[in-house]
Parts: structure tokens; C-alpha cells; sequence
């Protein structure tokens, strides 16, 4: 059975995950270091963890598996959701892959590398619709290739 787990503390797409979740009957765990209003629908289930460097990612990482679904910004995350085979989505409906989480990983650490010598400031750019309609059709496919695999 597809999970959906969400790294919900700073997630922007709750509410389509819930959306999509809800249209297919699937299961979610929204899982955040504190609590937060989730939707009242017994499928979706809010999961408190303590307070804590990568507690919520520790959460994750030891229950998804093949055929879950992961939704996380956070690439260390990502890459070990994929190694238990599960699928991972960006917020912004980017698909980490075997293939490119590598790349992804060395980016990260040059990313933080520019921001500690003072290079970069670490500019975020703005969530937009266009995102949400990305993720949305994303997630949708990523829904259709979990309940293949399961």
C-alpha cells in the first residue's frame, strides 16, 4: 500500500498532497517537529516528532520504502529515501532520481560552501502558481508509478 510521507515543516504543497491523496485514497504522514492543523480526513495523519537536527528526516527515512512516495526539499533526505526505493518529489515537482541525486548532493554542499565564504546569500526565489500546477501534475504522475510498483 503507497504512503505518501510528507517533510511537512516547511512543505508549501500540504494541501495538494491532501488533494491528490484523498482522489486516489491513499495514506499521509505529514511529519513535522511541531503541530500543525492537518485535514480532518482519518487517511491523513499527523506525525509530531521531538525537537531536533534531521529527527522528522530519521522519521521518513525509516518507514518509506517501494512504492511510497516522499515530498521533501531536503536532498540528504532524498537520497536515502531512494536508496529504500521509494519515489521523491521537490515541492516544486522536481523528481529526485538514482541518476541525478549525486549531482544534486555535490550541488548542496557547493551551495553551502558559497554561502559560509560570503559568495552567495542564499536567495530563495518566490513559490509561485506555476509551481503548484507543476507539483500537482508531478505528483500525479509520481501516484501512477507508486501504485504500479506496489
Amino acid at each position: 500500500m503507497t504512503i505518501i510521507h510528507v517533510d511537512a515543516d516547511a512543505c508549501p504543497v500540504k494541501d495538494e498532497v491532501v488533494r491528490v491523496a484523498q482522489r486516489r485514497g491513499l495514506d499521509v504522514a505529514m511529519v513535522s517537529n511541531s503541530w500543525m492543523r492537518t485535514d480532518p480526513d482519518p487517511r491523513i495523519k499527523l506525525v509530531v516528532v521531538e525537537q531536533g537536527p534531521d529527527v522528522a528526516d530519521d522519521w521518513i527515512a525509516e518507514r518509506a520504502g517501494r512504492g511510497d512516495i516522499v515530498i521533501t526539499n531536503d536532498i540528504s533526505l532524498a537520497a536515502r529515501c531512494l536508496e529504500a526505493g521509494a519515489i521523491v518529489l521537490g515541492s516544486q515537482g522536481r523528481e529526485f532520481t538514482e541518476a541525478g541525486i549525486g549531482s544534486a548532493l555535490a550541488m548542496r554542499e557547493l551551495n553551502a560552501h558559497l554561502r559560509e565564504t560570503g559568495e552567495s546569500a542564499g536567495y530563495n526565489a518566490a513559490f509561485t502558481k506555476k509551481d503548484r500546477l507543476r507539483f500537482l501534475d508531478a505528483m500525479e504522475r509520481s501516484v501512477q508509478k507508486a501504485l504500479r510498483l506496489t
